[in-house]
């Protein structure tokens, strides 16, 4: 791909956490799930949210995509704040400008690939431009398999069309859960190569949870999180610098003094 399709202005904000607190339960067995949290992730941009078990990211990540409420602090997608949203509105906000892509692909089984990536779509009445579902289906390399069910595919076709479903009606951002965790090596491999193509040729904007050095390689920057807190932030990262700060955080972990 050599070129975007309708260019967007790069630079933008388009989520942003202002000292998000995340707090489960009360007295003894009250846990800090996010610490006083804030970031900025913007137009275009690729984001790895990365840390130990425990750390707060899948946390951090559900409550900027509207999955979870905070505590305090706010999370905003352009300048709606989440958690002032009633539900309907707060639905209508994840259908219009938010991608989810999920480990477990989340695919409905009785749909052809083709009815799963519009669905999203349908849910919110909104119309895909034909032109764009071409083009992102020829990038997902899934033109030739629309009408196949998700049984019918490998797991990587099955994380194509996931990925395809979340950039379809080109949300504001796209939130990835461990989207190769299910995969094989290979497979991982194009996954992420298409997320990086989303990010780098299509300016979309997305944030991605991931225990996988490897996976965060391929982002522009990982936001590292221990005990509810970004310790550490790392543009252009590389698999062998996610792997040492990855083994830093771990030895500063609580369980590994015992």
């Amino acid at each position: 791909m050599n070129q975007r399709i309708d260019p967007v202005p790069s630079g933008a904000v388009v989520a942003a956490a202002d000292d998000l607190t995340k707090v489960y339960g009360e007295g003894e067995a009250r846990v800090i799930a996010l610490a006083g949290v804030s970031a900025r992730f913007r137009q275009g941009e690729f984001t790895a949210i990365m840390g130990p078990s425990g750390s707060g990211k899948s946390t951090f990540m559900h409550c900027l995509a509207g999955l979870d409420t905070p505590t305090s602090g706010s999370a905003r997608i352009g300048e709606i704040d989440l958690a002032q949203l009633d539900d309907a509105r707060l639905t209508k906000v994840r259908r219009e400008r938010i991608g989810f892509i999920f480990q477990a692909f989340n695919l409905l089984p009785t749909l052809t690939a083709l009815e799963n990536i519009t669905l999203p779509a349908a849910l919110a009445g909104q119309n895909i431009d034909r032109k764009w579902l071409d083009h992102l289906l020829a990038t997902m390399g899934i033109a030739d398999r629309l009408d196949h069910r998700p049984a019918q595919l490998s797991g990587g076709q099955q994380q194509r069309v996931a990925c395809a479903r979340a950039l379809a009606s080109r949300p504001a951002i796209v939130f990835a859960d461990e989207p190769t965790g299910n995969l094989d090596s290979r497979s991982g491999a194009e996954v992420l190569a298409l997320l990086r193509s989303a990010s780098r040729d299509m300016g979309q904007t997305i944030v991605m949870v991931t225990h996988d050095p490897v996976a965060a390689a391929h982002a522009d920057r990982a936001l590292f999180l221990a005990d509810g807190r970004i310790v550490h932030e790392m543009p252009r990262p590389t698999t062998s610098a996610v792997l040492e700060q990855m083994k830093h955080l771990d030895a500063h972990q609580p369980s590994a003094s015992l």
